[in-house]
């Protein structure tokens, strides 16, 4: 019997045309699982924990009793997250005082932009500024009601006008104080310094919160005074 190689080619190539089709529906529905596991893996990450992510941030639901800023805080971990910085913060207040009132809003500060205020060194010069109990004395007395050398000297217990004077001339230098316009002699808190002097004064609340308390703190300062003292000594 003779064979027909024409009639087994063309079989042949049937069969090959059967397994590229078959091969090729494996390789889909590889292509198919690993794209289904990739995204379990996904989902795993931001979902399996039962907790909600934006990039690296979870979502901290209903922080606050108020709609309105737990709206802020979404967009703050909305923003945070997408952009990848270390923080996005927004605050605003009001404080007035003496006849004065300073008010203020600032959205999505950058955590980054604040983290390099330490490291280039400018949160030690400004801290250096305002650091001394006198100093702060003077920036109080003055957040409360502007006042002339005499009354800080009676406020803020100096010995004398020249030692007011003395605590006086750095914060004059800083443009964190300036004399009144309208009243000689008489000096007040700039008005665009209040916001920052008032939010460093939110931060020390902040970590001398109840529940952590200042015992620490003081603790520190005192360690450290000794310390230096010591330093001196030898």
């Amino acid at each position: 019997m003779e064979r027909d190689y024409g009639q087994e080619i063309d079989g042949l190539k049937q069969e090959l045309g059967e397994m590229r089709d078959q091969l090729t529906s494996v390789l889909d529905l590889l292509t198919a699982s690993a794209s289904e596991l990739k995204g379990l893996g996904d989902q795993r990450k931001h979902g399996f924990d039962g907790r909600e992510y934006v990039g690296h941030v979870q979502k901290m639901k209903r922080m606050h009793p108020d709609p309105n800023i737990n709206a802020l805080m979404d967009e703050c971990e909305n923003a945070c997250g997408q952009d990848g910085d270390t923080g996005n913060i927004t605050y605003l207040g009001v404080f007035a005082s003496g006849g004065n009132q300073s008010s203020w809003v600032k959205k999505g500060v950058s955590g980054n932009d604040l983290l390099s205020l330490a490291e280039n060194g400018t949160a030690k010069s400004v801290l250096a500024c305002v650091g001394s109990q006198e100093k702060l004395n003077i920036l109080t007395a003055l957040l409360r009601k502007p006042s002339n050398v005499a009354q800080l000297v009676e406020k803020c217990g100096f010995g004398s006008t020249g030692q007011a004077y003395h605590h006086l001339k750095p914060l004059l230098a800083a443009d964190l104080i300036c004399e009144l316009r309208t009243r000689k002699g008489y000096y007040e808190v700039s008005a665009h310094r209040v916001q920052g002097i008032v939010m460093i004064l939110c931060g020390i609340a902040d970590l001398t919160d109840s529940r952590y308390g200042l015992s620490k703190f003081e603790k520190a300062a005192d360690e450290a005074e000794e310390e230096g003292n010591a330093v001196t000594e030898v």
